[in-house]
């Protein structure tokens, strides 16, 4: 208790909250541009926290994650261009919702959401840090492999329509993620003798071409969707809001589980535990039919997983220095910055600056609220500026982010051509999100596959002997013959009726 009071005094400094206040501002502003991402908004911070004693760099940097993650749900909501990855797993499930005049509602869940799975993962953060940080590094390449395995089957529900077009973009989001470098051995793959290929398709510029570009498309063509009905986004943004959490309250404590374990995962990330709770949330729901069509008990248990998934990542990397993700890797880079060296002696030696960092991204997650408020009131002005002048905006600012990632002209024509495609799939009836679903867990299943066969020479009961492997192979198997079951028992029960009816036609 003492410790965690001399944290508070330390983050009662006006240098620190002016840093996280200015912090939260830029993150916001950031996190709305599809393309610039949470990582990214780090990333350029890092020369400004050069300048700054370590409470307020590292309070900054907090304040500008959890801010960052939650903005990437604005443009996913009001123009289906999410501005996260993590956001892509529920952008079309609030797009529709705004299409229907219910973005308020859209917003204002995802928004408290947020902040209640952000400050979910703060207080795991705060509370089991070392404790979860041992079970995360008990998952090696055959866990990892049996939970990307585990990811993959969120296709089926994230797939609108069709089970086999689901299945076939989710195969073609496989396939545009084996281009490039193979992860083992090196070999180049499908790169058809062009060296831009040799690492891949970036992620980010296939994100937004696949959201971004089909809209576009579709306003140039004549065809373009109303949006006149979101320009009061923010008016009513609580109006029954508690209603709809009180309802949703173990979707949403679900949601903010999965996101933190997933996160305290090496490799997972924010994006597969959005997706991953996203699946749950329908499979468990008694009305999966809805989801889809503009419901919110998807985006309550996604979004809560997306932001409690920052403080699960934020585990392995305080207390043993492994990234969770991209996000805690640039994390980590500014904690050595600052002579926070992550691991178990940073709670003995640094005990009272490493609490105050972690409180910080507690309050960081509070403050998500009335930030979040004003940044959908400021939003919606967006929403009133004529479709000429706004689709040519939004698509400069595509190229920008596309760009960004990479600083070639080669992720910006990849943008542009995944948008042709994407536009195809869709006028074609094929869902989108199975794509993303396997651009996102990919690499991951690929990886760690090879990884483990490498490791057990071949031997296939190895992926099942570790007795965490063997529990997540069984559910993950279950889950796969669950439907063929359902099929059979359905079956046999229409059977057993006709027979019963044709003994009763008999007796007649």
């Amino acid at each position: 208790m003492d410790v965690m009071l001399r944290a508070l005094v330390l983050l009662a400094d006006p240098v620190v909250i002016t840093a996280m206040v200015l912090a939260a501002i830029y993150g916001l502003a950031v996190g709305s541009v599809p393309g610039l991402t949470a990582s990214m908004a780090v990333a350029l911070i890092i020369p400004i926290t050069y300048f700054l004693d370590p409470v307020p760099a590292l309070a900054a940097v907090m304040s500008l994650s959890a801010m960052a993650i939650f903005a990437g749900d604005l443009p996913g909501a009001l123009l289906r261009i999410p501005g996260t990855p993590a956001s892509a797993a529920y952008a079309d499930e609030a797009y529709r919702m705004t299409q229907q005049g219910r973005a308020s509602q859209a917003l204002g869940v995802g928004l408290v959401c947020s902040a209640v799975g952000g400050v979910f993962g703060a207080i795991l953060l705060i509370t089991a840090a070392p404790w979860l940080a041992r079970i995360a590094l008990q998952f090696s390449s055959y866990e990892k492999f049996w939970l990307a395995c585990l990811g993959l089957t969120a296709a089926a529900a994230v797939s609108q329509g069709h089970w086999t077009k689901g299945a076939l973009s989710l195969l073609l989001g496989l396939a545009i993620a084996q281009v490039g470098l193979d992860p083992v051995s090196g070999q180049m793959r499908f790169t058809f003798g062009f060296s831009a290929l040799t690492a891949g398709l970036s992620f980010i510029p296939v994100l937004i071409g696949f959201f971004a570009i089909p809209e576009l498309l579709r306003y140039a063509l004549g065809a373009g969707r109303n949006g006149a009905q979101v320009a009061a986004a923010a008016v009513g943004l609580f109006h029954g809001l508690w209603t709809d959490l009180k309802r949703l309250r173990w979707g949403i404590a679900r949601g903010s589980a999965i996101g933190a374990v997933i996160g305290a995962i090496p490799g997972a990330g924010a994006d597969i535990a959005a997706y991953v709770s996203y699946a749950l949330s329908k499979r468990l729901s008694r009305h999966p039919e809805k989801f889809g069509t503009g419901i919110t008990d998807g985006i309550a248990s996604a979004s809560a997983s997306n932001n409690s998934s920052i403080g699960g990542a934020l585990i392995p990397a305080t207390v043993f220095g492994i990234p969770g993700d991209s996000l805690t890797a640039i994390i980590i880079g500014v904690l050595f910055m600052k002579g926070l060296n992550p691991g178990p002696n940073v709670f003995l030696m640094n005990a009272d600056l490493i609490n105050a960092v972690f409180l910080s991204y507690l309050i960081a997650n509070i403050l998500i609220v009335p930030f979040g408020f004003a940044a959908i009131a400021g939003y919606r002005y967006v929403l009133k500026v004529p479709k000429s002048v706004l689709m040519p905006a939004i698509l400069a600012f595509c190229i920008v982010g596309a760009f960004a990632v990479d600083n070639t002209m080669f992720a910006v024509l990849t943008m542009l051509m995944m948008g042709i495609v994407a536009y195809a799939l869709e006028e074609g009836g094929y869902p989108l999100a199975p794509a993303i679903l396997g651009l996102v867990i990919g690499p991951m299943l690929e990886e760690t596959f090879l990884t483990s066969l490498t490791r057990a020479r071949g031997e296939l009961l190895a992926f099942v002997e570790r007795p965490v492997a063997g529990g997540l192979a069984t559910v993950t198997i279950i889950l796969w013959l669950s439907p063929l079951i359902v099929f059979l028992v359905r079956l046999i029960r229409n059977r057993k009726d006709a027979q019963r009816d044709r003994g009763g036609q008999s007796r007649a």
